[in-house]
């Protein structure tokens, strides 16, 4: 099995399940690339670097690594470039072009201008809507991938939540799995012993979620 078969559980947002532990292998493959001269594969120079904006916003580097550490715009890029169907790369892209425009519209700038506070208020906008807001992104979401369902305009803000949404979920994926932050940030034992189901506090990781 390649690594193309082996990755495409690793889809987008809730909807998919994010398996498969030679996704590693991408993820890895990310971590000593120039950041200074990225260039992305898939999304066009302009989205890419909205991407970097949009997880440094998402994953801040605090007393842990931040996304633009851990490479993580880069693996997102590698993924739907080599591991993504179609359908996926179809909707990740149209994504990143409604983010694009709701962008100008909520900040009045264009993603090359805009900085990092910019960033922060359109995510905010989006991933901290309230519930009905959020409920009312989806149910529109759902109405254009219905092929039985009558036409739906085109709705940027829909499709930015719905983009934001997958960056998110599949940047919390590449962050828990990233080496610095299995061996450094999460409980992580290179040489498992015998399990012990009662153990103090302290000696089991001291609370943290063990690294795989």
């Amino acid at each position: 099995m390649n690594r193309r078969q082996v990755l495409k559980n690793i889809g987008l947002g809730a909807g998919y399940v994010m398996v498969a532990p030679a996704a590693f292998n991408l993820l890895q493959s990310c971590k000593s690339e120039p950041k200074n001269e990225w260039q992305p594969v898939f999304l066009n120079a302009t989205n890419g670097a909205a991407l970097v904006h949009i997880l440094d916003v998402i994953f801040p580097k605090t007393d842990t690594p931040g996304a633009s550490e851990l490479n993580i715009a880069q693996f997102i890029d590698s993924y739907m470039d080599e591991v993504a169907d179609d359908r996926q790369k179809k909707e990740f892209e149209a994504g990143a072009n409604a983010f694009a425009l709701s962008f100008k519209e909520n900040v009045d700038k264009e993603l090359t201008d805009g900085e990092h506070e910019d960033f922060e208020k359109a995510v905010a906008k989006y991933l901290g809507a309230d519930k009905e807001t959020r409920d009312a992104y989806v149910k529109r979401i759902s109405a254009t991938q219905d092929p039985e369902a009558p036409e739906v305009d085109f709705d940027a803000h829909a499709g930015s939540y719905a983009y934001l949404a997958t960056v998110r979920d599949l940047g919390i994926w590449a962050w828990k799995n990233s080496e610095e932050v299995g061996e450094n940030v999460l409980w992580y034992d290179p040489i498992p012993g015998v399990y012990q189901g009662c153990l103090p506090l302290e000696e089991a990781g001291g609370g943290k979620t063990m690294s795989l």
